[in-house]
C-alpha cells in the first residue's frame, strides 16, 4: 500500500514538475526586472551628464536663440475712470506696440560640433539679415487719440533670447540713420531698445529698416513672425536639421551638403495682432521642451513647477525655425530597447526550457538566473559602447557578446552542440527582431504583432511534445 502511494506521488510529480518549473522560470523572468530598473536609472544618469555638458558649453557660448522684432513702442497717457459713484479719474502712462507690415529674414547658419569628454554639443554661429517696413500706426484701432501720444518717448525694440551670443553691437538702419540698440535699463529681460526721433505718426509711416545680426547659439535657432507678412530663408551646411516650432517650412531641401528651407507666415497664422496695449501680449521667448525631455512624475504627469509656461500672450510661442541636433541619440534608443527587455527574457527562457525538455536534461533555476543576468548585461554593454561607437555598432557588439556568452554557458550545461546551436539561432532572431522594431518606427506595431504571433505559434508547436 505504501509502495503504491509512493509510486502515485512520484508519477504525479513527474507529470507536474514541468508546470512547477515553468512557474519558477516565469517568476525569475519577472525578478529580472529589478536589476533592469537600475540599468534604466543608469541611462537617465548618463543622459543627464550629457545635458550638463551641453549646458556648461552653452553657458560659455550662448544658448538657444529666438529673434523677436523689431517692434515699435509708443507711450501714451491713458485715462482711467474712478470707482463707481465717484467722478474722480486717474491718468497713467501706458505703451502701445506696433508690429512691422513686412519682415524678410535671411540666415546663413554655420554649425560647430564641440566635445566635452565623450559628449557632443551642437553649437552654431549665424549672420541673419532682417529687413522690412512699418506702416502708419493705427492708433484709432486701439482707441488712442493724437493728443494722448508721447512722441518724444517712442522707441524700437528687438529681443534676442541670449544676448551673450551677440558678436557685434546690435544696430538698425532706420530710414536714413543708424541707431544702436542697448539692453533696457533696469530690466532683467533680453530686450534691446533704442529711442526714435519722431514727432508725429508721419515720421513712422512707411519706414524701411535693415539690420544684420552676428549671433552665436546652440542647438536651436528660431524666428518669431512679427511681420504682417514674414518670410524666412535659412541655409546651413548641417545635414541633420529638425524643423520645429509653430509651423514647418513651405519648402525645404536636405542633402549631404546641408539644407535650405523657406517659411512664409501671414498674420492670420499666429496668435497675436498687429498692435496692442501694455501687457496684453508679451515680447518674450518660448522654447517648448521635447516630449522625451519634459520633467515628469512617476505617474506620467508633468510637474507644473518645471513645465514651460504655455500662454497665448507669449509672442515667442509662434516662433519657428530649426534644431541642429546630433542625429544619433544613443540614450533614447537604449531606453526604447529596454521596453522589449521582458519580451527578450521570456522568449529566451521559453526557448531554453523547450530545448532542455526536448533533450531530457534538467537545468537548475539558478542557471536560468545566470542566463537572465547575461541578458541584463546586454543593456549595460549597449549603453557604454554607444557613447563611443554609435548605437547601431554598439548593438551589434553587445548582442554578439551576449549570444556568445550564453552559447558557451549552455553548451557546458546541456553538453550538446546541437542544442547550443538552436538556442544561439533563437537569440540571433530575437535580437534581430528587436533591432528591426527600433529601426522601423512607423511599422513597429505591425511588425511586433506579427512577430509575437509567429513566436506563439512556434511555442505551441513544440509544446505539443510535452506529456502530462
Amino acid at each position: 500500500m505504501e509502495t503504491t502511494l509512493q509510486e502515485t506521488v512520484k508519477t504525479a510529480w513527474q507529470k507536474s514538475k514541468w508546470i512547477v518549473k515553468g512557474c519558477i522560470i516565469g517568476f525569475l523572468a519577472l525578478l529580472m526586472m529589478i536589476p533592469m530598473l537600475y540599468v534604466k536609472n543608469l541611462i537617465f544618469e548618463r543622459e543627464e551628464r550629457q545635458k550638463e555638458a551641453a549646458r556648461e558649453i552653452s553657458s560659455k557660448w550662448a544658448g538657444k536663440q529666438n529673434i523677436i522684432g523689431p517692434v515699435i513702442g509708443i507711450p501714451f497717457w491713458q485715462t482711467q475712470e474712478g470707482d463707481t459713484g465717484t467722478a474722480r479719474k486717474s491718468v497713467r502712462k501706458n505703451i502701445a506696440y506696433f508690429l512691422p507690415d513686412k519682415l524678410n529674414i535671411t540666415a546663413m547658419v554655420n554649425p560647430k560640433e564641440k566635445h566635452r569628454g565623450i559628449f557632443k554639443v551642437m553649437l552654431y554661429d549665424t549672420k541673419a539679415t532682417l529687413s522690412g517696413s512699418f506702416t502708419k500706426p493705427a492708433f484709432d484701432k486701439l482707441g488712442i487719440s493724437a493728443e494722448q501720444v508721447i512722441w518724444n518717448e517712442a522707441f524700437v525694440i528687438m529681443n534676442i533670447a541670449d544676448n551673450k551670443g551677440l558678436n557685434d553691437q546690435l544696430t538698425l538702419n532706420w530710414k536714413d540713420s543708424l541707431i544702436e540698440l542697448s539692453p533696457e535699463a533696469g530690466s532683467s529681460s533680453d530686450r534691446m531698445t533704442a529711442p526714435l526721433a519722431a514727432s508725429s505718426a508721419e515720421d513712422i509711416a512707411n519706414v524701411n529698416f535693415t539690420t544684420t545680426i552676428d549671433l552665436n547659439g546652440s542647438e536651436q535657432l528660431f524666428f518669431t513672425p512679427v511681420g504682417k507678412l514674414t518670410t524666412v530663408n535659412m541655409e546651413s551646411a548641417w545635414k541633420h536639421p529638425s524643423f520645429s516650432g509653430s509651423m514647418l517650412p513651405q519648402t525645404s531641401d536636405v542633402s549631404d551638403s546641408g539644407f535650405k528651407a523657406s517659411w512664409k507666415s501671414m498674420s492670420h497664422k499666429r496668435s497675436f495682432p498687429q498692435q496692442w496695449i501694455g501687457n496684453a501680449y508679451r515680447l518674450d521667448h518660448y522654447f517648448p521642451l521635447p516630449v522625451e525631455e519634459k520633467p515628469v512624475r512617476f505617474d506620467g504627469s508633468i510637474r507644473a513647477a518645471d513645465a514651460p509656461p504655455v500662454t497665448a500672450a507669449s509672442v515667442g510661442a509662434s516662433a519657428f525655425g530649426v534644431d541642429l541636433f546630433i542625429p544619433v541619440n544613443g540614450y533614447q534608443k537604449t531606453l526604447r530597447t529596454i521596453k522589449y527587455a521582458l519580451l527578450c527574457i521570456l522568449l529566451t527562457f521559453a526557448a531554453f526550457f523547450l530545448i532542455e525538455t526536448a533533450h531530457k536534461k534538467s537545468v537548475h533555476p539558478f542557471q536560468y538566473g545566470l542566463v537572465g543576468l547575461a541578458l541584463i548585461l546586454f543593456y549595460t554593454l549597449l549603453l557604454s559602447f554607444s557613447e563611443y561607437t554609435g548605437f547601431n555598432t554598439a548593438y551589434m557588439i553587445a548582442s554578439a557578446a551576449t549570444i556568445g556568452l550564453i552559447a558557451w554557458f549552455v553548451k557546458g550545461v546541456l553538453q550538446s552542440g546541437r542544442a547550443t546551436s538552436v538556442l544561439s539561432v533563437v537569440l540571433v532572431l530575437i535580437y534581430a527582431y528587436v533591432f528591426s522594431l527600433l529601426q522601423l518606427q512607423d511599422y513597429s506595431l505591425l511588425l511586433g504583432s506579427i512577430g509575437l504571433f509567429l513566436t506563439l505559434a512556434v511555442v505551441m508547436y513544440f509544446s505539443k511534445k510535452l506529456q502530462w
